[in-house]
């Protein structure tokens, strides 16, 4: 699950420009999948980044995964924010990378309207944060009103601290003898390289392609040679 949550209408654009994105059709086709009678049971593996989206989507994906038959894991490996920290609860392991973050804040709104429309909101903000902070309190055991004072705050927590307060069972990679990541000074290839390499090797790719087309087209050497003979043989009788 990787870019923003979005609901499945917003993600027909983002797919239309090729903008990576988490939509509950999306999940629900994998999951519909996964829970086929005519396959075994098998385990769900949630690879997490994202700074979050819409909270409706978000609850409806972590209301899926929480309904499969199957046995979720969700691994954190950049970030869990706001709607896909939501998402990330639905795990029944969930694994945090030691590099990464799990931020969670209040919803938040951007309408408009009189002063009556603006505390109507006020009141659908605050049912909306009641919600997801039942979503934290069910993995977490924490009080709700001190996930909504952390929610109120909004508290960023590294790995440890997501171990440590129940959002996460445990931190990847610790049981390794070899580290999972390093600085480097080394300087990463920039995306304009990139960019060219593969305008290049796709420009090299059609290219070929036309050659093959072309080659296709035309008759094979033995063939140049029969018809040669024939016109030869045909213009002597007609001398």
């Amino acid at each position: 699950m990787k870019g923003d949550v979005v609901d499945d209408m917003t993600a027909m654009f983002y797919d239309f420009f090729g903008i990576a994105c988490i939509s509950p059709g999306a999940v629900a086709k994998i999951l519909n999948d996964e829970n086929d009678p005519d396959k075994p049971d098998s385990d769900v593996e949630v690879n997490i980044s994202s700074g979050g989206g819409d909270v409706f989507a978000g609850s409806e994906i972590y209301t899926m995964l929480r309904q499969s038959k199957a046995n979720v894991m969700v691994n954190i490996q950049g970030i869990a924010a706001s709607a896909a920290s939501v998402i990330a609860m639905a795990g029944d392991t969930v694994k945090i990378s030691p590099s990464a973050q799990i931020m969670i804040h209040q919803a938040a709104s951007y309408g408009g309207g009189n002063k009556d429309d603006l505390a109507h909101e006020i009141d659908v903000l605050d049912g909306i944060d009641k919600s997801i902070a039942n979503v934290y309190e069910a993995k977490t055991g924490i009080d709700q009103g001190d996930l909504l004072n952390l929610m109120a705050q909004e508290t960023w927590l590294g790995a440890k601290d997501a171990v440590d307060k129940g959002f996460a069972d445990e931190i990847m990679f610790v049981d390794e003898k070899q580290p999972a990541f390093a600085n480097s000074s080394a300087n990463i290839v920039p995306k304009s390289a990139v960019n060219k390499l593969m305008n290049l090797i796709n420009k090299s790719e059609k290219t070929e392609k036309l050659n093959n087309e072309t080659k296709k087209s035309q008759p094979t050497s033995d063939l140049k040679q029969s018809k040669l003979a024939i016109l030869l043989q045909k213009n002597k009788e007609n001398q």
